[in-house]
């Protein structure tokens, strides 16, 4: 099933880039047996380490992140049309075919999900590390979150990311009785002990702190609901989600009103049409919100919108923009849907474990990717402020595809653990589905009670 997926993704992904070159210049391009070759190796890398090193991994995961990471080449493809000083599709792929190898190297090499919790510690400084060096190099587009050397630049906070998700899961899987039945009452909430919830609030505190001096809004936002999400997940208490949306309104508002780089952006939210109105032309919310209009039901054709109005981001923040002009709204929604199958597959993933370490860990993953493509796309449709963010395997990007690429290979690994059959008196036998409400909510013990 999963090899026969991924000949799908790679025919698609071919189409769509012969698509582009017939409406462009009315002929199939030169290149795309060899556009089609390149993505078919990184497919069949991808499968045959599978096969080898996880060989019960759920068969969706992967296609599904490689018809993402194809039609993104082929998006920015239609948009390095545009500008011809600036090929971005070439780079885009040599940073997929690192990421493809990165996949097949922890799909091989680590053979038991459960080793990464012994480095919660380790991936919590590397993280904080990670967060901290951008400060020192110069702002890019307003925001410190590049490392630029040379001609390479590199953004750390794509892989810290990760690293948090790691150590979160480790503490609150080994914290999450103390967490769920003690503290004190406030009113009907029970507050978790200060020296169980102390250490991980405060890794949040400072991840988030680094960030709002890095003027990163979409990651701080992405940190705040990767910590609350987890929390949830650990304790089963709802009150955490109302405790989680109060908190990150209140920080929006005063970071908003406080930072002027952000509160730009949210200037720029609530008057999106304000330069038109001034007489300087729309600006890039402005045009988003065109190309979403002048796409339609059923989009204008690939090759054939005005992405290059929306100017230097159309390849990065805003090319879902250009998706939705020259796919319609049935080609936006069916990115959507690639999106949600793939969290959908790995939250079903995280709920089939035993252990408590390896669903919180599949939970934070897909979370990760949920609430990335949550915030990118309310900011480019105008429903949330900008923040800055690539969107996962369709932007341009080198240390987003490559992260992302690592978060699947996580997400096959833990599934590989929970559909491994079980053995039995008779022979192997497939292990039973869990109880949903058992894995969400932890068994009371009689001396917690």
């Amino acid at each position: 099933m999963e090899f026969s997926l991924l000949c799908c993704a790679v025919l698609c992904s071919m189409y769509g880039y012969a698509g582009v070159g017939l409406a462009r210049s009315g002929a199939v391009p030169h290149d795309v047996a060899g556009y089609g070759a390149g993505l078919g190796l990184l497919a069949l890398t991808g499968h045959l380490a599978v096969r080898f090193g996880a060989p019960y991994a759920d068969p969706l995961l992967l296609p599904v992140a490689l018809l993402l990471n194809g039609l993104g080449l082929v998006l920015i493809y239609r948009l390095d049309l545009e500008t011809p000083a600036d090929q971005a599709a070439p780079t885009q792929l040599v940073w997929s075919a690192l990421g493809v190898a990165l996949f097949a190297l922890v799909v091989v090499c680590l053979r038991d999900h459960r080793l990464l919790q012994r480095y919660a510690y380790l991936s919590v400084a590397a993280a904080l590390v990670l967060l901290t060096v951008p400060i020192f190099f110069p702002a890019v587009n307003g925001a410190r979150i590049w490392i630029r050397a040379g001609g390479l630049s590199f953004q750390p906070g794509e892989f810290a990311k990760v690293l948090l998700a790691v150590f979160f899961a480790a503490y609150l899987a080994a914290n999450r009785t103390a967490l769920a039945h003690t503290g004190r009452r406030l009113w009907r909430v029970r507050l978790p002990a200060g020296r169980v919830l102390g250490p991980v609030v405060a890794v949040w505190l400072i991840s988030v702190g680094v960030l709002v001096l890095e003027r990163d809004l979409g990651t701080s936002l992405l940190f705040f609901g990767l910590f609350v999400v987890l929390l949830y997940v650990a304790t089963g208490r709802t009150g955490w989600i109302a405790v989680g949306l109060l908190l990150a309104g209140a920080g929006a508002w005063a970071v908003g009103a406080l930072e002027p780089h952000v509160h730009g952006r949210v200037e720029d939210w609530l008057h999106p049409f304000a330069s038109i109105e001034a007489g300087r032309g729309p600006g890039q919310l402005a045009q988003s919100l065109f190309a979403f209009a002048a796409g339609g039901m059923f989009g204008s054709g690939l090759g054939l919108g005005h992405s290059s109005l929306i100017g230097f981001a159309a390849k990065s923040d805003f090319i879902l923009a250009t998706a939705g002009e020259e796919l319609g709204l049935a080609g936006l929604t069916a990115l959507f849907l690639l999106y949600a199958l793939l969290v959908a597959r790995g939250y079903r993933s995280g709920l089939a474990l035993r252990d408590p370490f390896g669903r919180l860990l599949a939970t934070g993953l897909a979370s990760i990717l949920a609430l990335q493509v949550f915030v990118i796309a309310g900011g480019v449709m105008g429903l949330i402020p900008l923040t800055g963010m690539a969107m996962p395997f369709l932007a341009q990007g080198g240390s987003s595809v490559v992260t992302n690429w690592i978060t699947v290979a996580l997400l096959m690994r833990v599934s590989d653990s929970a559909r491994t059959p079980s053995p039995g008196p008779g022979g192997d036998v497939p292990a039973a589905e869990p109880d949903v409400t058992a894995v969400l909510v932890p068994p009371v013990r009689e001396g917690a009670r």
